[in-house]
This record gives structure tokens, C-alpha cells and sequence, in this order.
């Protein structure tokens, strides 16, 4: 795989570092099927031993393959990993194409590496920095002019696999194709949310996140909020990670965060709120105490046990210095409360802010968010040009639900800022001159449907800049794609004759609704109203989480059985069709596709998946087997298709089988689907979560275009009485040794006989119907089990599997 651009192809990328950063890129570049060299030091009495001297590249390595949670999709793409050294490799670095530097950030020791990469590399090649706050101007200021014109920032957020931005910085002197080069590999190759930003101190996402937090830090003070009320209120409520902003300093390091601290106000000497980044004194004694957080098992919070012997998080006492007990009751207050109950991230945003006069959790959220909203505002043109590489730099970097400017829109612009002056605080100036324009928002749709921005610097409206191959939703449903809807699902036009049916119930688990509009689309299929169909949502958390399990233990709970397999019985038989229809059907799973969500995604004529898909058959946790042609589907996968004549024993890959559904494994990637089975070989994986639905639509649309013919049925030879009775025996092994309990036998016995076949010879053909109906019965006997009732009623109450 390599970028699209002619001028600068990338082959081949040199990391200039083997920490646990450096080590995160070069994995990700194998994630990406780029192969690159890993650099790091001589470690000293390494003496001429190869393996000696490449010791610290080979434990980036080793840490990339044994670090949680995984920076590689699959542990034998470190492979494409090659150890070296600046010594005795510097002929490896003419080989590259893109050479990162990731070493320590001091300004001197980087400057030797510039001189080693100048005397190294080839002429032409990209030299980056990852540097989180070093200027740009100073890296490059004694380079040779052709490193200067093709040398820019690279910053990429950690852990690099999981943090989508990536910020691009490019200097007086960098050739704008050289930016604009690794822009596109950043997003098409390496999945990346690109923002752009200027040569300023901690860039972009850095300088507001960092800012949010000093407004934090003060304001907790003003309002005498604790540690975990300070933490309620600006987590999910907010529409911002739960970790909010304690916990999250603890994981990034409270040391790390002084340093970032200290960086903006040492060299933002302009800044109208310098002073803010002074760190207080209470964080300061921390660092001094060397409490810097998880890492050290104390910070805002600290791991403890309690007189039981149990584990227990205690938080800082601000006032003391202390830590005590945590006071969850006192992290309750009305908005928070109708945050909660709202289901659009605006309408928290809104209840948290807009909250009664007494709430003292909305006047803290307000006071931070007021204070965070206008030092952004102020930060335009000086670290960023526009609004939406500010946005996108908090979403994609701090993992908020909405960018600052976002947030704005969904308080209501007019409203805030006339609250703000109230307050006395100083609104900035552009955004007066914006709403006596007339323009109410920060971002509004045109005539056409098309989503614009307030542009500051020219002041006006433009459209919001995408990349060609990204697909939204939102998109569509402003241009009236809607064809058909429940409260459940949507079907859509996404032109070009290809149809799009969208899940929106909770988690996207299948239902009633989902399961009438998925018919009714293959209807319209089958009608030729569409040459074909995509299935695919934008559900930040879920493609789908299963089935409604509530409607499985209503219906068990009323001793409904008939109504249970006609549920069953319809699923699977929708499954059946849309894997086997005329014309093709492209499921586009992201994210988590689990129970039924990973049957629907296997059954259908291809599959567009995400690098980050963790899918999986976990029926078991709630003591069922997959029941909508799940385990019809990964029998098929794993023992159908072998040559005409040629015996095998299909015995291995269906215990195989087994093991990955009896346990409830879930597949931690794109790749490792692949690997499993999940997906097929031939599926197509796109990093860029952006480009799914579109990389969806355009193979629907090939496949039509070439006459897309449905496979043929499949049969398989059945493992038998022999093979079930080697897994029961496995099962009470299990049981005897404590680690399977009765039910679990159970439900595993109720599977074997499944994946086997059930009661027959083994090399048996059995077909697809065959196992349906072994898995339809087997779902309906486990349904009218106590035990599994009570494990679905636990899932439903807590979230948790519960083991009985």
C-alpha cells in the first residue's frame, strides 16, 4: 500500500526513536502494511554482537507486541518491523521514503539526529518531527536547504493506534506538497484525522485541551468542588470521555501536564491568559511528591484496600492534601441528572449548561465552558486558521463528542454570548460582527444541503472541507435520502442506485423495526427500485450490540416459545437472504459488532470493516448460542470449500470454532477478524473510519456493475457424534477443575451439538438449513433454561455477564 501522490510515494518509513511513541508508529505503519526500520542508539558495552547493539529498537518491538491495550492489530505484523541502529544502519535510511524523528525533546540531541539524517538520507525524502512542543523554526534552522523544504511536523497523539489526530506543521520553507503528501497518507493509509496548525506552542489540541484544564483547575477552586464532582460534571454529561479531567490527568501523568504547563507559559508570553497556565499549588505538591498519577498508583486518585482486604479508589483531598474516601452521592445534581436522560450529545450539552439557578453543577459547567469557548475563540488565526481545525483537534485528540465551536452551536450562540457579557466577561470581536451578519451559528447547512462554517478570517461562510472518498450520514438526510423509516431504522438513497439501511436503535441492537426494514430493503432490491445495498450506521459506539435481549426474556418469561422461534426463524431466514441475494449486500461494521451484530455482518455478499472492529459471537455470556445463522456461518467459513475428493478432517477447525464462541472471544481489530474467519480475505479493511460507508457504497456499486452473481449454497461435512462427544468430555474437564460451572456446561453441550452437526456419522454433508435448524433449536431449549434467564436479566440490569 502506498499514497496516491506520484511526487512522493511512501514505501517505506525510517522511525528515529524506539520508545514506547516511537514503537506505537512503526506499528501502526505495519497495521497499514508499511514496512518500516526502527531506530534507536548503541546501548553502551553492547560490544559487535548484532543483537546486542539493535537491543533497544528489538524492545520498542517486543513492547509494541506485549503492550495493552495492542498497538498492532495482529502480533505477526511486527514482522514488518526491521531493528536498527544510528551506528553500523545508516545506509538503511536511503531506503525510506518518510523518515520520522520520535527522540527525547531536547532541542540539542535532536539536532544531532538532524545532522546523522542529513549525512543519510535520500535526497527528496519527507523528515518529520513528532515533537509536542518544540518550535519548528528552531529544528530546522541549521538544516541543508533541500532537508528544510521537505521537513515538517508530524504530531501524532497517544497511544497512536487508539488517537485518531494527527497534526501537520509545516515551516517558511517546507514545499507544500511535501504537507500535503503526507496529509493524504496520514488519512487514506494510516486512518488519520489530520489538523492543521501553526508553529506555536503545543499547537493545537494541546494549547485548548490544556487550557480547558487550567480553567478546570481554577474553578474548582472558586466553586469548592471536589475531585469526583468536578469529574461527573465534565465526563459523559458533557459529551467528553469519562475519564473528564482528574482521572485524565492521572493517566496521561500529572507530570507530563506540569510540563505542558510550564511549556505555554514560559513561551506564550501574549497569551491575554498566561497566568492561567501557572500551575496551582495543590498540582504542584503532587509533582513534588512524585504522585504523577497511574503510573505510580496515586495522583487526583489513589488504589487502595479497605479494612476487608477489597480494592478501593480514594480521591485527593484539594483543601487537605489527603486522600479519603470518595463521596458518590455527592456528585449528583439536577443537570447532570437531565443529562443523562437526554439522547443527543447537544441536548447534554445543553441541560448541563442551561441547568436551574440553583444547580451548583451547572453554574461550575458553565463557568469552565464559558471561560474554554472565548480563549479558543481567540486562538483564531494564531495556532489555527479556522474553526474546524479546532474542532476537529478536540475530537479527534481529547475525545470530545463536539469541538469547542460545536458545543457553542448546541448552547445556542446568541444566548451564551449575551449570558458572557452579562458576566463580564470579553467576547471576541469576530463573533459580534458574525451574529450581526445574521449568522446565528457556527455551522449551518446552505440552500443546497452542504454544511458551511463561519470563516473568520474572510467572513463568510465556506463549506466545511472534507476528503473526497468520506461518506456521512447527516450529509444525505440534508439532501432528503430518507426512502423509509422506523424508530428503529432508516432506509436511505446514497445515489448512484445503491441504498443505505441505518440502524439508530440503542446500541443499533437488532429489533422488531430493524428486522421489518431490513426485509423491506431487500424487497425494494428484489423490485429493482436499487442494484444494490449497503448496511452500515455512524453509532459512535456500536455498528450493533446484538439482539433486544428484553424481548428474548419477556417472551421466555411468558413461556412464549412460538412467538421466540418465529423471531429466530425470521432472522436467520433474513440473514439467509440477504447473504444469497441477486444483488449484492455490503455490510459496513464498525467498532463493536457483537452477537447479532457479527452475524449480520458475516452474512452478507461482502463486508467493509474498520481497523478498529472488535467483533465477535458472545451469545454464551448470557447463556444462549448464536441463533441467526452464527454458528451456520463460521462452520461453513471453517470446513466448507475443500476440493471435490480430497478428504480432510474437519475436526480441528471446528473445535477451533468452539473455543472462540464457548469462550465469548472478540476479535480486537479488523485484521484479527480476518485472521479468524470473521471476515473473509477478500473483505476490504479501511482505517479511515470516515471512508467506510463510501468505500461501501462504491463496492455495492462495482459489484453490480459487473454483474454480481450470488454464491452458490454451501454444504459441510459434519464433525458427528465423535467429535461432540471429545468436546463434552473437554467441558466436564473444565467443570471438574472448577473452571466451568454446571450452566456453562450446559450452554457449551447445546453449541457442540450444534457446530458438530448433531447426532449423525461424522463426514456427514449436512446444509446450511441443517445447521439452522440445529441452532434454532438449540436457542429455543437454552431460552427456557432459569439459569439463562438469570443471566439475561443480570446483562440487562448491570451491563455485565453474570456466571451462574
Amino acid at each position: 500500500m502506498t499514497t496516491t501522490g506520484k511526487r512522493f510515494p511512501i514505501r517505506k518509513v525510517a522511525v528515529l526513536g524506539g520508545g514506547v511513541m516511537g514503537s506505537g508508529i512503526a506499528a501502526h505503519l505495519a497495521n497499514a502494511g508499511i514496512p518500516s526500520v526502527l531506530f534507536d542508539i548503541v546501548p553502551k558495552d553492547a560490544g559487535d554482537d548484532p543483537k546486542a547493539r539493535n537491543a533497544l529498537a528489538l524492545k520498542g518491538i517486543q513492547t509494541a507486541v506485549k503492550l495493552k491495550p495492542a498497538p498492532l492489530f495482529r502480533k505477526d505484523l511486527a514482522s514488518l518491523i526491521t531493528p536498527a541502529n544510528f551506528d553500523d544502519h545508516g545506509d538503511l535510511l536511503g531506503e525510506c521514503d518518510w523518515i520520522v524523528e520520535v527522540v527525547v525533546e531536547r532541542l540539542d540531541i535532536k539536532k544531532k539526529v538532524y545532522e546523522w539524517v542529513a549525512a543519510n538520507r535520500r535526497e527528496g525524502s519527507i523528515v518529520s518531527s513528532n515533537t509536542s512542543g518544540i518550535p519548528l523554526a528552531a529544528m530546522a534552522a541549521d538544516m541543508p536547504e533541500d532537508l528544510r523544504k521537505h521537513f515538517l511536523i508530524t504530531h501524532f497523539f497517544n497511544p497512536v493506534r487508539y488517537m485518531r489526530l494527527l497534526e501537520l506543521v509545516e515551516g517558511a520553507d517546507t514545499d507544500p506538497a511535501v504537507t500535503q503528501a503526507i496529509a493524504d497518507f496520514g488519512a487514506d493509509v494510516l486512518g488519520k484525522g489530520i489538523v492543521f496548525g501553526k508553529d506555536t506552542p503545543n499547537f493545537v489540541a494541546n494549547r485548548i485541551g490544556v487550557f480547558g484544564i487550567a480553567a478546570t483547575f481554577r474553578a474548582v477552586v472558586k466553586h469548592g468542588f471536589t475531585v469526583e464532582q468536578t469529574d461527573a460534571i465534565f465526563g459523559e454529561a458533557m459529551g467528553r470521555p469519562k475519564s473528564a479531567v482528574f482521572r485524565t490527568a492521572d493517566v496521561v501523568g500529572i507530570d507530563t501536564l506540569a510540563h505542558v504547563f510550564d511549556n505555554v507559559h514560559e513561551m506564550c508570553t501574549e497569551d491575554e491568559k498566561r497566568d492561567w497556565f501557572e500551575l496551582p499549588a495543590y498540582v504542584r505538591a503532587l509533582v513534588d511528591a512524585g504522585a504523577t498519577g497511574q503510573k505510580v498508583g496515586a495522583g487526583f486518585y489513589k488504589k487502595a484496600k479497605t479494612a476487608e482486604g477489597g480494592k478501593t479508589i480514594l480521591a485527593l483531598d484539594l483543601t487537605t492534601g489527603e486522600y479519603r474516601e470518595q463521596d458518590k452521592g455527592s456528585t449528583r445534581f439536577p443537570c447532570t441528572g437531565a443529562a443523562r436522560k437526554a439522547d443527543k450529545v447537544e441536548d447534554k450539552v445543553a441541560a448541563m449548561i442551561w441547568g436551574e439557578a440553583d444547580d451548583a453543577g451547572s453554574a461550575f459547567a458553565w463557568d469552565v465552558t464559558a471561560d474554554t469557548l472565548i480563549y479558543a475563540a481567540n486562538r483564531i488565526p494564531e495556532i489555527a486558521d479556522d474553526i474546524v481545525n479546532i474542532d476537529r483537534g478536540m475530537r479527534w485528540g481529547f475525545g470530545w463528542d463536539l469541538g469547542p465551536f460545536e458545543t457553542w452551536d448546541a448552547m445556542g450562540v446568541a444566548k451564551s454570548v449575551e449570558r458572557m457579557k452579562a458576566d463580564g466577561r470579553e467576547v471576541p470581536a469576530w463573533i459580534d460582527a458574525m451574529l450581526s451578519a445574521g449568522r446565528t451559528a457556527f455551522y449551518e447547512r446552505d440552500a443546497a444541503g452542504a454544511l458551511t462554517y463561519w470563516d473568520v478570517a474572510s467572513g463568510t461562510a465556506k463549506p466545511v472541507p472534507y476528503k473526497d472518498n468520506h461518506l456521512f450520514i447527516a450529509d444525505l438526510k440534508a439532501k432528503n435520502s430518507v426512502v423509509e423509516r422506523n424508530p428503529s431504522a432508516s432506509l436511505h438513497d446514497m445515489g448512484d442506485g445503491i441504498a443505505l439501511l441505518e440502524f439508530h436503535s440503542k446500541l443499533n441492537a437488532l429489533d422488531d423495526g430493524i428486522i421489518a426494514l431490513y426485509e423491506s430493503a431487500l424487497d425494494r432490491l428484489d423490485a429493482g427500485e436499487f442494484d444494490g445495498l449497503v448496511v452500515g450506521n455512524e453509532g459512535k459506539k456500536a455498528f450493533c450490540a446484538g439482539a433486544n435481549l428484553l424481548m428474548i426474556l419477556m417472551g421466555a418469561a411468558q413461556g412464549d416459545w412460538a412467538a421466540i422461534e418465529a423471531m429466530v426463524q425470521q432472522l436467520q431466514q433474513l440473514t439467509l437472504r440477504a447473504q444469497y441475494s441477486a444483488k449484492p449486500v455490503v455490510a459496513a461494521p464498525h467498532q463493536l459488532a457483537l452477537g447479532g451484530g457479527c452475524e449480520v455482518a458475516m452474512q452478507a455478499s461482502a463486508t467493509v470493516g474498520t481497523g478498529e472492529l472488535y467483533i465477535g459471537l458472545v451469545e454464551v455470556g448470557v447463556g444462549l448460542i448464536p441463533g441467526a445463522g452464527g454458528c451456520k456461518e463460521v462452520v461453513m467459513r471453517y470446513t466448507s470449500g475443500a476440493p471435490e475428493g480430497v478428504a480432510f478432517d474437519p475436526n480441528p477447525f471446528l473445535f477451533k470454532a468452539f473455543e472462540r464462541i464457548a469462550m465469548a472471544q472478540v476479535a480486537t481489530s479488523g485484521g484479527e477478524a480476518q485472521a479468524w474467519g470473521y471476515l473473509r480475505r477478500g473483505d476490504k479493511l479501511v482505517l479511515d473510519a470516515d471512508a467506510r460507508l463510501a468505500e461501501a457504497k462504491r463496492m455495492a456499486r462495482g459489484l453490480a456493475d459487473a454483474g454480481y452473481v450470488p454464491p452458490a449454497r454451501r454444504t459441510a461435512p459434519a464433525g458427528g457424534i465423535n467429535a461432540f462427544g471429545a468436546l463434552d468430555a473437554k467441558l466436564h474437564e473444565m467443570a471438574d477443575a472448577g473452571w466451568a460451572t454446571p450452566h456453562d456446561v450446559t450452554v457449551g453441550k447445546a453449541l457442540a451439538r450444534v457446530l458438530t452437526g448433531g447426532d449423525v456419522p461424522a463426514g456427514t454433508v449436512r446444509t446450511e438449513q441443517d445447521f439452522l435448524d440445529l441452532e434454532r433449536e438449540a436457542f429455543l431449549s437454552l431460552c427456557g433454561e432459569e439459569k439463562t434467564r438469570e443471566r439475561i436479566q443480570h446483562m440487562l440490569q448491570t451491563g455485565k455477564p453474570l456466571r451462574n
